[in-house]
């Protein structure tokens, strides 16, 4: 063999591994960006899961082929979020998507660095010191806020409407959540310049509210709810609860008032998950969450329910029934 065609030979021969390992590299299949979800519920059967399933599929995603959902639910219990957030963390997913204020405090404490997604958040992420401002948040926090604050006087000022003789009412409060001490304070206020005397009632965990009776709401002539992951998810006691006291009671979610509630005010959830999901979506194309504006809702329910007014007796004014965006007969 002649000297240059040996060294040629030696030369190919020295690249074989490195083609070798090319090709199988691009033989690895690619591995799904793998999203959390860190969410007080019990379950995902729920109409806000389903809607950021859907809108996940709407942009393009395959469950469990080109993206995984990774649920961690903390049943009920606010003291779990962090220990579940950790989890989260541990599991190297891309992405953490919340639905609670307490979910996002608990995120951004197991970790800095993962972008967190708020679907549903109710406290001020500034305050809280997640995010540096609404416009460009800075770190990894962006997301949705629920205007739950905000809100609140107005669900107060419906509830007079509603009921124009009602003089006190009580505010049902979860005093672990993040946003119920100060969803209470907010209340509290809106009452005095309505001149409606409020009463609090700190409910902490789904076994005390399971054990209230309508007692508890002696004193009162009407009921509000400041907003509450685990209220929501034990929505149907609130709404028989207050049924049995035969008060005239307003919600911050739709889905009080599916269920059987006399009112319901807020930010429409289900919309606020599917936008949830297109913050997702530009976060794994590679966009920055710091470089993501936070939004706050536009889309607002006001749902009547007539028949629960017919169980209650009460005759609402038309012009009151008319405003609502949809009624329940």
């Amino acid at each position: 063999m002649r000297r240059r065609q040996f060294i040629t030979l030696l030369a190919g021969a020295a690249g074989w591994p490195l083609v070798a390992v090319r090709r199988a590299a691009a033989q690895q299949p690619t591995r799904a960006p793998r999203v959390g979800i860190l969410t007080p519920a019990a379950s995902d059967a729920t109409p806000v899961f389903q809607a950021f399933r859907k809108a996940i599929r709407d942009l393009g995603y395959a469950e469990g082929q080109t993206i995984v959902l990774d649920f961690r639910f903390a049943r009920g219990n606010l003291d779990a979020l962090p220990g579940l957030a950790a989890d989260l963390v541990r599991a190297g997913v891309d992405v953490i998507v919340t639905d609670t204020t307490s979910g996002t405090v608990a995120a951004f404490g197991a970790t800095r660095t993962i972008p967190i997604v708020m679907a549903t958040t109710g406290g001020d992420p500034v305050a809280l010191g997640v995010a540096r401002s609404f416009a460009r948040p800075g770190g990894n926090v962006t997301g949705l806020l629920l205007r739950s604050f905000e809100l609140s006087g107005r669900r107060l000022q419906l509830l007079k409407d509603a009921a124009p003789a009602t003089r006190r009412v009580t505010v049902l409060v979860n005093p672990k959540s993040a946003i119920g001490p100060p969803g209470q304070r907010v209340t509290e206020d809106a009452g005095k310049l309505l001149g409606l005397a409020i009463t609090a009632l700190a409910v902490g965990s789904a076994e005390e509210l399971r054990a209230l009776e309508p007692a508890a709401l002696q004193g009162s002539e009407a009921l509000t709810v400041v907003n509450d992951a685990m209220f929501w998810n034990n929505r149907g006691k609130i709404i028989a609860l207050a049924a049995a006291a035969r008060m005239p009671a307003i919600y911050p979610e739709r889905e009080y008032a599916d269920d059987g509630g006399l009112i319901a005010y807020g930010a429409n959830v289900p919309d606020h998950f599917r936008q949830a999901a297109d913050y997702v979506d530009r976060i794994l194309r590679g966009a920055k969450p710091g470089d993501l504006p936070i939004n706050q809702s536009t889309k607002l329910d006001f749902i009547v329910n007539l028949k629960a007014a017919r169980d209650l007796g009460l005759a609402l004014p038309a012009d009151f029934v008319s405003a609502a965006n949809e009624v329940i007969e």
